[in-house]
Parts: C-alpha cells; structure tokens; sequence
C-alpha cells in the first residue's frame, strides 16, 4: 500500500518536539513566546541550511536554549505594577486639567500659519495616521513630511512659550 501524504518524518519528531517544548516549559505564560521563538528558530534554519540532522536533538537544544534565554531576560526586565501612564484611575480635578491642556493644544494649533493646523491636526488625530496618509490627504510628498512638522513644531513651540510662561508660578 503507497505510504499516505502528510507531513515528513522530520516534521512529525518537530511537532512531538513541540508538545515536549510545552511540557518542560516553567514559566506558563510564557510558553507562547517559547513556541514561537523555536518556531522562528527552525524557519531561519530550514532558509539558511536545511533541516537539521538529528531533528529531535535540535529541538531539544533549540527549547532549551530559547527558555534559557527567555528566563534571563524576565530577571533582567522590570515589570510595572500598573501602566505609569494610565490616568484612569484619576480624579476628576486631573480629568479637567487634562481636558484644559488638550483645549490649549488645540487652540494653538488652530492660530498656526499656512497648512501646519492640518498636519498638526493629522498627527494628533485618534486614528493615528500613517506620514503615507497624511501626505496623502494634504497633498504633499511624504518626504516633505518630516522638515514640514519640524517647521511647524517650531511655530508652536514659539505660540506656546508664553502662555505657558504666564501660568508658571512666580516665586
């Protein structure tokens, strides 16, 4: 009887590998990365060289050096209690004062010259446009983009300057 298609040999001892992976991994939450972090392994290895020899052996290396990895760059790394710029737990004071700065913003970027109102607003609209979108939608080259918002971040930090110097305190 002719041998059914279906996945190698090869691929078969990666996949039992990859259930061995999930096994050994210590750190629950990060089996995910570790999987996918092998998987990356093999496909760069399979591009430059082909399959590995001995697959089983490579993938107990490549698990085993991947959760190596992984365990000290989560000792290395610090990890935040809560998000530090999350304001949503903010009283309403910080609600109101947040919406005041946005207001001035806004106000500021309206008084702008020439087409900097547009590209200001462009760059600070929710929707968080691409410089392929917004040189789109205001008709000018991509290129242009950056010296243009640095031109126009220059006009208003110059428009801001003194509305902030008067409401610094003055000792």
């Amino acid at each position: 009887m002719p041998e059914p298609e279906g996945p190698s040999i090869e691929k078969n001892s990666l996949l039992r590998g990859r259930e061995h992976g999930r096994r050994s991994t210590p750190a629950v939450g990060l089996t995910g990365l570790l999987e996918q972090a092998v998987w990356l392994r093999l496909l760069e290895r399979l591009d430059a060289s082909g399959p590995p020899v001995d697959p089983q052996r490579w993938l107990r290396r490549a698990v085993r050096s991947e959760a190596q990895r992984t365990r000290r760059t989560a000792r290395l790394e610090q990890s935040y209690d809560d998000d530090p710029v999350d304001d949503s737990d903010r009283g309403p004071e910080q609600a109101a004062l947040t919406a005041a700065r946005h207001r001035a913003l806004h106000d500021a970027v309206s008084r702008l010259p020439g087409r900097c109102p547009r590209l200001m607003e462009a760059l600070l609209s929710p929707k968080d446009l691409t410089y392929r979108e917004i040189a789109g939608e205001l008709g000018i080259s991509q290129g242009s983009l950056g010296p243009e918002r640095s031109r126009c971040l220059g006009c208003l930090r110059r428009l801001l300057a003194p509305e902030v110097a008067a409401h610094e305190a003055r000792g």
